[in-house]
């Protein structure tokens, strides 16, 4: 039996020497990253330790956790977690539905692929504000359309408030999420699709294969890297969702997330020891959905030439 190899022994030479030019090539990119993200998030936790608000610096004072016990016992904190993982979880499993249909006609489609694949970017090339600034107009009771659009379904009419409650307020703001940032995963997943060798699927459907078999047994296991990349840069930038709830409520009718609580905190009140705590906080949310989904998907990127 040979001896165990440490990792890493069977690269030759060539291998060895192209892996550290990359290291170099790639290190000044990597240091100024660094700096300019440490920095920030250095400068947040040590301010998270404070009692500061801006208009008083001279009563500033050290309190250690005493933000973070006042934030965690406050329920304005959770319904503002809840509010924020509500949001995240429709919008995602929506978004992943839709992309994988968009995602699998441009894999087919042959002729007009570089056109559909343009027009399908369209709304991921809109500004985020501008974008929710134009679901907001369609929706408000004195400049929108759809109410008159939709005066014909069950409990539409042409005063019917979208933003006057909750519900109503959430279905506008994640359907505006959804529309915009839809294409962004439907991209990630034909990238996944491309990567399919198409000849298992071949022999899948000779061997008397349904569709639903093929998808649930092939396609998708076979772009289990591709599915977990975009279900993860969607739940991480959905879960610090700003822009749409910021425009179209302003965190009324208990629709504030834990971005808009936080500019709340920092920027309306200026409370830069609690802002800089939730701030904290909400990166550390952050840090966790990102381990959860390695930890389930078990998906070595490092490991793959995909």
């Amino acid at each position: 039996m040979e001896p165990h190899r440490p990792r890493g022994s069977h690269l030759s030479d060539r291998s060895r020497a192209e892996r550290n030019l990359g290291w170099r090539l790639a290190m000044p990119a990597f240091v100024i990253m660094v700096a300019v993200t440490g920095y920030p998030i250095l400068q947040a936790i040590w301010n998270s330790f404070f009692a500061y608000r801006l208009t008083d610096p001279e009563n500033r004072h050290f309190t250690f956790l005493n933000n973070y016990a006042v934030a965690l016992s406050d329920p304005i904190f959770w319904q503002a977690t809840g509010v924020t993982a509500l949001i995240t979880v429709i919008t995602v499993v929506v978004e992943f539905v839709l992309g994988m249909i968009i995602a699998m006609v441009m894999h087919k489609i042959v002729i007009p692929r570089r056109t559909l694949r343009t027009l399908v970017l369209i709304p991921y090339a809109i500004i985020t504000v501008v974008s929710a600034f134009s679901w907001f107009f369609a929706f408000r009771t004195d400049t929108g359309y759809i109410n008159h659009w939709f005066a014909w379904l069950p409990g539409i009419d042409a005063g019917t408030d979208w933003f006057g409650g909750f519900w109503g307020s959430i279905f506008v703001i994640c359907l505006s999420e959804i529309w915009k940032t839809t294409p962004f995963m439907s991209l990630l997943l034909l990238a996944g699709l491309a990567q399919i060798d198409t000849s298992m699927e071949e022999a899948a459907e000779v061997d008397g294969a349904t569709y639903w078999q093929r998808l649930t047994r092939v396609i998708l296991p076979n772009m289990k890297a591709a599915i977990m990349v975009a279900l993860l840069f969607r739940t991480l930038d959905a879960f610090r969702i700003f822009d749409n709830i910021f425009i179209m409520t302003g965190g009324a009718n208990g629709t504030s997330s834990l971005s808009v609580l936080t500019y709340n905190q920092t920027i309306d009140r200026v409370e830069i020891g609690m802002g800089s705590a939730l701030a904290v906080l909400l990166f550390l949310f952050v840090l966790l959905i990102a381990w959860l989904f390695v930890r389930v998907f078990k998906v070595d990127l490092a490991g793959g030439r995909s």
